[in-house]
């Protein structure tokens, strides 16, 4: 008689700090020592990628470009290239909502520690802001170079750089034999295939008074999320809540919108689209999610109201 080894799927996680965030990494095996050697270059894969985008390296390409700002186009690799252009498409879409040159404002308006007693004047926010301008990064795709058309611009990835750094991840899971899992970074998330149980993955939506509870769950097997909100990073002035992002016409901080949730195919845009639904506003962000066919938005308000595109159904 032969015995047959029944074998027995369990999830195996790993966390890492990288990027400037915690990545936590899940995969779906029958074997640990295998399911961590696939962790093991999915997080080779994430460094890759932030040795390219990362602000903090002196010899990173995105700070090429910041020293060249107003000199010279600087020559990237295909990979940054084309973040660049899909960033721009973005901001575009956005209407300047989301923009990769918000580096280029002065940081030293805004500390949003609790000192922080009164806005800035407004004519100084909007001066802080002027080099804040997607339509000044001027790509060759013939040559493959990036250009920054003033001097002073600076370029950075911290909108969109989690989400692509997590779809690059899964890709390279998927690759190698990996039909389950979910790269989680700071919980901009996409997921793939089923729990160990066979059960779809499913996720809480934070409150936005306490983040430990969820006021609702949703089946995101298969999809990335992402959620932007103010219950983390904020200042109280004057009984209002300001949130830490900023508007980046006006160079003042979103009031109004407590948390921006998106659903999406790719963690990339997932990341994206968060921020800019929060500085457009609930109408404005609404309508243009409901445009694109792919994506799903939930909006929660100052109020505690909840808002969401046509295609969600919170259960």
């Amino acid at each position: 008689m032969r015995a047959t080894l029944k074998q027995t799927w369990k999830e195996y996680r790993q966390s890492e700090k990288l990027m400037g965030n915690t990545f936590e990494l899940t995969v779906v095996a029958a074997d640990e020592t295998w399911a961590g050697e696939k962790i093991a270059l999915a997080i080779a894969e994430i460094r890759r990628i932030e040795k390219l985008f990362t602000t903090f390296s002196d010899d990173s390409q995105t700070n090429m470009i910041n020293k060249q700002a107003g000199i010279a186009p600087v020559k990237v690799d295909k990979e940054v290239f084309e973040l660049i252009q899909r960033s721009l498409k973005i901001s575009a879409v956005t209407d300047g909502a989301f923009d990769i040159t918000y580096g280029s404002a002065d940081k030293s308006l805004w500390n949003f520690d609790r000192n922080m007693k009164q806005l800035p004047d407004p004519a100084i926010a909007k001066e802080a802001v002027k080099r804040i301008d997607y339509r000044n990064v001027l790509l060759d795709e013939q040559a493959q170079t990036v250009m920054l058309k003033e001097k002073g611009m600076r370029i950075g990835f911290g909108g969109i750089g989690k989400g692509y750094a997590a779809d690059k991840a899964k890709a390279l899971l998927v690759q190698e034999g990996v039909q389950s899992g979910i790269v989680n970074a700071s919980g901009d998330l996409i997921t793939w295939g089923t729990q160990a149980d066979g059960k779809p993955w499913t996720i809480g939506i934070a409150h936005p008074d306490d983040a430990r509870a969820a006021f609702s769950w949703l089946d995101i097997s298969n999809l990335a999320i992402a959620t932007s909100g103010n219950y983390e990073k904020y200042v109280m002035i004057d009984g209002k809540k300001y949130s830490h992002t900023i508007n980046p016409k006006t160079g003042m901080p979103v009031t109004g919108i407590k948390s921006v949730t998106i659903i999406s195919p790719y963690a990339e845009i997932a990341d994206a689209m968060a921020t800019p639904v929060m500085v457009m506003g609930v109408k404005a962000g609404l309508q243009m999610i409901d445009q694109i066919n792919y994506l799903g938005c939930i909006i929660v308000d100052d109020h505690n109201k909840i808002y969401t595109t046509k295609n969600i159904h919170l259960q």
